[in-house]
């Protein structure tokens, strides 16, 4: 986790709120780091690969959802479609900012919620991702990852607020989360995704079962996919040996570039 660092830098929606970010000019194209629900761009993985990116003169963005870690905003009003637009705006900000210059081609790297992410923002934005690379990534998950019985409490009460396995916080979700998982499921039909895809996923992740991995390289239309099974990797694939072979594959993908 990244520590002692300066302030990041904020682009500041319509409604005002501020999203924080954190862009490394470098060599192409840049990678963009989507942390997993209720996660922040300080997580291990986003600090390794900004690190990694760093010593190769790679180009580097990542940033924190609104209501997310550095980000103003109330958490609860997060959705998928708020949240794919706060990393657009970002994207556009960037992009626009005469004194870090244009991003360019973007490779998303989406952490498990952020695998989900990282495929609305392929498909809203087609011709600026080249490469897309899921970790345990999550599609769908507010159609497979919830009992029925939350289902019903969400929709009667209109949140949820469940125990973490790994500490801090409950998980919350929100009715209009929900709704906007409904809106936005991709692993039902073919998604017209065609730039090359890499997928990591443990065998062992309790969270995310590796079977979506499956269901999303056949989905996507992209015949340039593999997937990288990690025998005994949890959820958060993030042991130093699993973060080696996220750098693999990151640094194999973005090699394999124009």
């Amino acid at each position: 986790m990244d520590t002692d660092l300066p302030p990041p830098d904020y682009v500041t929606r319509a409604d005002g709120v501020r999203l924080a970010y954190r862009y490394r000019p470098g060599r192409g194209p840049t990678i963009l780091f989507l942390p997993g629900y209720m996660s922040d761009m300080t997580g291990g993985k986003a600090a390794a690969l900004d690190a990694w990116a760093a010593a190769q003169g790679r180009a580097m963005l990542r940033l924190d959802y609104s209501g997310c870690g550095a980000s103003s905003g109330a958490f609860e009003a997060g959705t998928l479609d708020v949240w794919r637009d706060d990393v657009l705006a970002v994207i556009d900000a960037v992009a626009g900012d005469d004194s870090v210059g244009p991003v360019g081609p973007i490779v998303p790297i989406g952490s498990s919620m952020g695998g989900w992410l990282m495929l609305l923002v392929a498909l809203a934005r087609p011709a600026q991702v080249a490469g897309l690379i899921g970790i345990a990534a999550a599609p769908d998950f507010t159609e497979w990852g919830y009992s029925d019985a939350e289902k019903h409490r969400l929709a009667e009460e209109g949140r949820i607020s469940v125990p973490s396995i790994y500490g801090g916080a409950p998980y919350v979700t929100t009715a209009g989360f929900w709704r906007s998982g409904a809106a936005n499921l991709l692993l039902e039909g073919t998604v017209p995704i065609r730039c090359p895809v890499r997928l990591l996923h443990g065998r062992a992740d309790a969270d995310v079962p590796f079977d979506i991995s499956l269901r999303l390289a056949a989905a996507v239309e992209s015949s340039d996919v593999d997937l990288l099974l990690i025998k005994d990797g949890d959820h958060r694939l993030s042991r130093p040996a699993d973060i080696a072979k996220l750098i693999d594959v990151t640094h194999r993908l973005l090699e394999s570039l124009p």
